[in-house]
């Protein structure tokens, strides 16, 4: 079975759409070859800046013949009928057969496809493939129809096996494709000519290109950290620059260069940030001192001076970009010793958080209000919280973040410090915008967490009231992200709150500002009420996907929250988990299977009698020793629950609801609910009554499945 070989040779792709150009291209390509018959034992995609490279491995030479028969009209059908059958079909009328069917004679085509070479199969794929690729931006160029990301100078297209190799004839816009590439644009620029994939990738190797990503960032990799050791400094990792470096080089040819004493004193992130954003390069750290002090850069070409040149270029480029950093830190500074960092908030009243919801200073009240409230509930001071959260957003109106945007709250906590706050002040200004995703940092210090909570209760209070929910696949705002923020906060730090509550009442002042620029009377008398409600139920989604990726069924969230106070996140987890506990057990498993046969018994019950069996069972008119044990395990299994519960001891009172498991069982064995004797019948129908108020008092167990 043959090879194919298949590269795309063009100018610079840009780095971030490398990856997933290589993998549409194999998906293209071979989804197509599939389609036509052909089948293949393995394909693997590559990309360098300059080229996508496809290699199949065990191509059939040929497809093979296919014969379809396809069912049509009737006979005597309408002609528009079997002219569109036809059509469809691809044969003539004079090639249809009628045959016998159940319901009369009706048409069947014969549709006979011929083998066809691969090739020939290979020329449609690919040329169907370059036309219609799915570039992110594509470009036009010269008098050609065909669009690409950068001018596409050649195609390389060989089929190789035993034989030896041969080209599939292509010509797409007039690039006629071949068996020839090129290695470096500089130090190996020559055309040559390939005979299958390992020798493409050798030739590749000696012409000065590095054919796969994973391969030249594992060498900037080992080449960076290797200098920087043999300096007694560590490069700082980012796997994602390391990704994006690797696709603008194809030979790297790592450098690495000395930071001005100028620029030492800026803060380590400063450092890092300029130097990846406007350079793509690495910081080099000092493990003693934790300061910045070189820099790795990568180049894609090797010097007879082993790159001075081209370090002196970038040093002194980065010198500019780094006297801009340290201006706007100095700046900064002066403005933070002389005026405090009041003189950002105010200017923020000049800033638009929302058409609807006011400027970003009235937001900063709402949320320093919030948090003085919520303080008490995770173990702050209510003033050190206010205080945190009028500042925690200054750093917006700074210079520096204006320009490093990125950089918004751990600036806040450089200069938060310069102003001479402590007591967690400073590190809420950085935590308080944490966690930003689902697999983020959750802030524990009391003053953090505070503001946190109060910034994103807010955000989503907000945008609630001002009727801007998330609509399927669209959350403009990032309103899941804030509940998931919430989510987390309260339930790692283990914090009893109600946040629909918290929402309701912090709505009362959000409402104020939203007055002063949409008519208020528009709002339904119901609103509050309605928002509890629909905001508690928007956390109670993003808790059934957070806990389900721990593990915890739905079915048991559901059965938790259907319950009081479900808006005390730590209280719902609580009984979750003990739930979840329970039914891991036989006991618990089998509990559930008699709480839903007595209770779909006392259901048909009470709808056959048109009462409700809720008086209370007597023991007096227990038979049966499996009645009399029920009635004693019950009234154990009531001491144990009620006080548990009131305590909020979810195990214990799991553990006494499943205990309840054999004498249910074994009441069910050995006694009859629908006994002849009508006083018999309602006292057992009354202790099934027991049964489900009991368990029903630990969780809605009518949730659980199975």
């Amino acid at each position: 079975m043959p090879d194919l070989l298949i590269e795309l040779f063009s100018e610079e792709i840009p780095a971030r759409m490398q990856t997933r150009a290589a993998d549409d291209l194999r998906k293209l390509v071979t989804d197509g070859l599939v389609e036509a018959g052909l089948t293949y034992a393995g394909a693997a995609a590559f990309s360098t800046p300059r080229r996508l490279t496809l290699s199949i491995e065990g191509l059939t030479a040929e497809s093979k013949a296919v014969r379809e028969e396809r069912k049509g009209p009737k006979v005597g059908a309408p002609d528009k009928a079997i002219e569109g059958f036809l059509r469809g079909a691809g044969v003539a009328r004079e090639d249809l057969e009628v045959r016998d069917d159940k319901k009369g004679q009706v048409y069947f085509a014969i549709i006979e496809k011929p083998g066809r070479m691969a090739a020939d199969i290979i020329v449609e794929v690919l040329e169907k493939t370059v036309r219609n690729f799915p570039w992110p931006k594509s470009m036009r160029w010269g008098d050609g129809t065909l669009r690409w990301v950068r001018p596409l100078h050649s195609i390389l297209c060989i089929l190789s096996d035993e034989a030896g190799a041969e080209v599939v004839p292509l010509d797409v816009d007039g690039i006629t494709s071949g068996n020839t590439t090129r290695g470096h644009r500089f130090l190996a620029p020559d055309a040559f000519s390939v005979t299958n994939f390992d020798d493409y990738e050798a030739k590749l190797k000696r012409a000065k290109v590095v054919l796969r990503a994973d391969e030249r960032a594992e060498a900037i990799w080992h080449d960076a950290t290797h200098q920087a050791f043999a300096l007694g400094l560590e490069v700082v990792e980012d796997r994602g620059l390391l990704a994006e470096v690797a696709g603008l080089v194809e030979w790297p040819v790592v450098l690495i260069g000395q930071i001005d004493d100028d620029f030492l004193g800026l803060p380590p992130e400063v450092l890092q940030t300029s130097m990846k954003e406007h350079q793509k390069f690495f910081s080099v750290r000092n493990p003693k001192t934790g300061r910045i002090e070189r820099f790795v850069t990568v180049a894609n070409m090797e010097t007879a001076d082993n790159g001075a040149t081209i370090l002196a270029g970038n040093q002194k480029v980065l010198s500019a970009r780094l006297a801009d950093a340290k201006f706007f830190w100095e700046n900064d500074l002066r403005t933070v010793e002389r005026q405090g960092m009041k003189a950002w908030t105010d200017q923020l009243s000049n800033v638009t958080f929302h058409a609807k919801l006011g400027s970003q200073a009235e937001r900063i009240e709402r949320i320093a209000a919030l948090a003085r409230e919520i303080a008490p509930h995770v173990g702050a001071k209510p003033d050190l919280a206010e205080e945190a959260a009028r500042i925690a957003k200054a750093d917006l109106a700074s210079e520096m973040v204006y320009e490093f945007p990125e950089l918004q709250g751990l600036m806040g906590q450089y200069y938060a410090k310069a102003a001479g706050h402590d007591d967690g002040v400073p590190e809420a200004c950085l935590e308080h915008w944490q966690p930003l995703g689902p697999s983020d940092d959750v802030p524990t210090a009391p003053v953090s967490v505070a503001v946190a909570l109060a910034d994103k209760i807010d955000t989503l209070t907000g945008f609630w009231a001002i009727g801007e929910k998330p609509t399927g696949s669209k959350d403009p705002f990032a309103l899941r992200r804030a509940a998931l923020g919430v989510i987390r906060l309260v339930l790692e730090n283990r914090i009893k709150l109600q946040v629909g509550r918290v929402c309701l009442i912090h709505l009362s002042v959000v409402r104020q500002d939203i007055g002063k620029h949409i008519n208020l009377a528009e709002l339904p008398d119901d609103f509050g009420s309605s928002l509890r409600l629909s905001i508690t139920s928007f956390f109670h989604d993003r808790l059934k996907v957070f806990l389900k990726d721990k593990g915890i069924r739905h079915d048991i969230i559901d059965a938790c929250i259907a319950m009081p106070g479900n808006d005390d996140l730590t209280l719902l987890l609580k009984r979750a988990e003990a739930l979840a506990a329970t039914l891991a057990t036989d006991d618990g498993e089998n509990l559930i299977q008699g709480f839903k046969r007595a209770n779909n018994i006392l259901t048909q019950a009470e709808e056959k009698d048109g009462v409700e069996y809720s008086y209370g069972a007597d023991i007096k008119f227990a038979e049966d020793d499996a009645e009399k044990a029920l009635f004693a395990a019950l009234d154990a299994a009531d001491a144990k629950i009620a006080p548990a519960m009131k305590a909020e001891d979810f195990s214990i009172a799991m553990t006494a609801m499943a205990a309840l498991r054999a004498p249910i069982d074994a009441f069910f064995t050995d006694v009859q609910v629908n006994a002849d004797s009508e006083i018999l019948r309602r006292n057992r129908l009354n202790l099934l009554s027991r049964i489900r108020n009991i368990c029903l008092s630990v969780a809605d167990l009518n949730k659980i499945e199975g």
